[in-house]
């Protein structure tokens, strides 16, 4: 999730920067522990963090597919962490994993309303012809308390929610499958704004921020960031990355970026520090205050945990 920065102007930058500082011994405190496949992070409007947990699958249905047997269940959830406890404030979310529960897919990020109420995807994790097995019934959804404000799997083709954001105007979702960014109305009107360009089988969208020039920024596995204004076509803001996995704003204006195992620091002059480095299966991140919140052991079931970085 984002963090809506102060300063207006963002430019470009390209793979032929020099390669990122080396890392800086950054102070840390796990925030939450215990959970399924930690993901996407948002704070709310009392400064409690909400997580979405992929969840661990459970006894099935389940089916051989191309990484291997994978069995369904309720094991899904969104987590809040504050106030000195961590409770799940929804549970029994769809959730598919390998048998041992890990590798989840499931709630794959949060995000929280103006109301301050959490809003959540859940990734459907294949292709169209996926849409009807019976160990995938409820994915491919934007949810909020319970009701299905829009079955992105009905209406867009192919459809795999991996991201969300709230907007003035409703949320703003990425599509994993189809490489997209897809804006839904409250009412759960279902409009494409931009597609990425240049698509590869090693391209994935992986997740979005609104920058403080008031464009969408959106990052994919295949080492880009691209800067999105309605209306006109994408461009690349930074290239040459690993693998984005997730990216937010800072108020003073850097971009900070979940880079494969790093987190980096994406300044508006264009440099790159690493901020810390090593971090196991990150999942998300989100910023407030001085301090980075990143989820890791997205792929582990049970021992998931959200660090806070001092910055």
């Amino acid at each position: 999730m984002a963090v809506l920065g102060l300063v207006s102007g963002a430019s470009p930058m390209r793979a032929a920067e020099p390669e990122p500082a080396a890392p800086v011994h950054a102070r840390m405190e796990v925030v939450a522990r215990g959970l399924d496949g930690p993901r996407g992070l948002a704070f709310g409007p009392r400064g409690e963090l909400y997580i979405a947990e992929g969840g661990r699958g459970g006894p099935g249905p389940c089916r051989a597919e191309a990484g291997g047997r994978v069995c369904s269940g309720r094991s899904g959830a969104i987590t809040v962490a504050g106030f000195g406890r961590q409770w799940r404030v929804e549970a029994g979310l769809p959730s598919l994993a390998s048998p041992a529960g890990a590798y989840a897919l499931g709630p794959s990020d949060v995000t929280v309303t103006a109301e301050g109420d959490p809003v959540h995807t859940v990734r459907l994790g294949g292709g169209p012809a996926l849409r009807s097995a019976p160990e995938r019934a409820g994915m491919a959804q934007l949810n909020r308390h319970g009701a299905v404000l829009a079955d992105l799997g009905a209406q867009e083709t192919p459809a795999d929610p991996v991201a969300v954001l709230a907007t003035g105007q409703g949320y703003l979702v990425v599509d994993a499958a189809g490489d997209a960014l897809i804006r839904v109305g409250r009412r759960g009107r279902v409009q494409t704004i931009a597609t990425l360009p240049q698509r590869t089988s090693a391209t994935e969208a992986t997740s979005v921020a609104e920058g403080p020039d008031g464009a969408y920024y959106v990052g994919e596995r295949a080492g880009r960031i691209w800067r999105i204004e309605p209306g006109r076509a994408p461009r690349v803001y930074a290239s040459g990355l690993r693998g984005v996995v997730d990216l937010a704003w800072s108020p003073s204006g850097d971009l900070y970026v979940l880079d494969g195992t790093a987190l980096l620091r994406l300044g508006r002059r264009g440099t790159r520090t690493v901020v810390t480095a090593g971090l196991t299966a990150p999942g998300g991140l989100a910023l407030r205050g001085r301090d980075a919140y990143v989820s890791t052991c997205a792929t582990c079931s049970g021992t998931g945990t959200v660090l806070r970085i001092r910055l």
